[in-house]
């Protein structure tokens, strides 16, 4: 079964925990214990967040003034190498020697005009007074939103609409190599120029959960599973009458509304990869992607007609 995973940011990074290379690998090398087995037993993609890894380079280049901090589209692919070089290493050396992984820089094409570039909504980078938020938007023309009690840039969240890097994607895949891409969503670019030719990367982020539908659509997966550190999606979740939704349709869970900064983007991208390709999309626990990938634990999103949300 060939099985695009798309590795939550808990994979690398769990609330609270320092920013160290270390820590990240060491929650890497946890990651990749769970994801070995599936990769022994079928063709595996793995992509992967990269948000406070990109939040952690804005910092860094905030501190060291003498030239301007690198564009995002830069600090995406920078966090793309970095990423997949922990997790080639660390699934490295839980498999066989002779399987090979790979991880490729992945570029990925939005619409310049897509409406997501009139309402920036993706917070990134530190916090900054409204003071420090308004000579910075006058300077560099970015655009800040309240986060709490303190302003941060928000840039836009287009919808991907090509992967450069699909057809080696798609030749490794069928060299039996484990391909790691598409991290943080993949690189955001966009043709401009007169007759739109000229590719160029952009000030944005796509949400990795539709960037990993989209990837799993086109390279004709059997599954999709956005692995994440809860056992899957919950109704009236934060209650004492949590119920997780075991499995249901796309147009039935598409009924309830799902928190936009965590659930609900997950959710959309799995009714999207489901009503696209009629195959199966999975939102469960990194430690069960076993039991996941059988079909026994987690949340999953199933084609076909109404059957009745199965919730408890």
């Amino acid at each position: 079964m060939r099985i695009v995973v798309a590795l939550g940011g808990n994979a690398l990074l769990r609330r609270g925990e320092p920013m160290t290379a270390e820590v990240q690998r060491e929650n890497v090398r946890d990651a990749c214990r769970a994801i070995a087995p599936v990769a022994l037993d079928h063709q595996l993609v793995l992509s992967h967040g990269n948000g406070p890894q990109v939040g952690l380079l804005a910092l860094q280049a905030a501190c060291y003034t003498e030239v301007e901090a690198y564009p995002l589209d830069v600090l995406g692919a920078q966090t793309e190498g970095m990423i997949g070089y922990l997790i080639e290493q660390e699934l490295g050396n839980l498999l066989p020697p002779d399987l090979p992984l790979a991880t490729i820089l992945t570029m990925v094409e939005v619409d310049p005009d897509d409406p997501a570039f009139l309402d920036p909504t993706k917070f990134v980078g530190p916090v900054y007074t409204k003071d420090e938020a308004s000579a910075l938007s006058a300077d560099k023309g970015w655009t800040f939103k309240m986060d709490g009690e303190k302003w941060r840039r928000v840039v836009p969240s287009p919808v991907p609409r090509r992967i450069f890097e699909i057809n080696p994607i798609r030749w490794l895949i069928g060299k039996g190599v484990i391909v790691i891409c598409a991290g943080g969503g993949g690189i955001p670019t966009v043709f401009s120029g007169r007759e739109r030719r000229i590719l160029s990367g952009v000030e944005a982020v796509i949400d990795k959960d539709l960037a990993g539908a989209f990837l799993a659509r086109e390279l004709s997966a059997d599954l999709y599973v956005m692995a994440t550190d809860v056992q899957g999606v919950y109704l009236d979740w934060g209650t004492p009458g949590a119920r997780l939704i075991s499995r249901a349709t796309p147009d039935e869970i598409s009924r309830h509304e799902f928190p936009a900064g965590s659930m609900g983007p997950k959710v959309e991208a799995a009714c999207r990869f489901v009503r696209e390709t009629g195959n199966r999309a999975a939102i469960g626990a990194l430690s069960e992607i076993g039991t996941i990938i059988s079909g026994s634990t987690g949340t999953h999103i199933v084609p076909g007609p109404s059957i009745g949300i199965d919730a408890s």
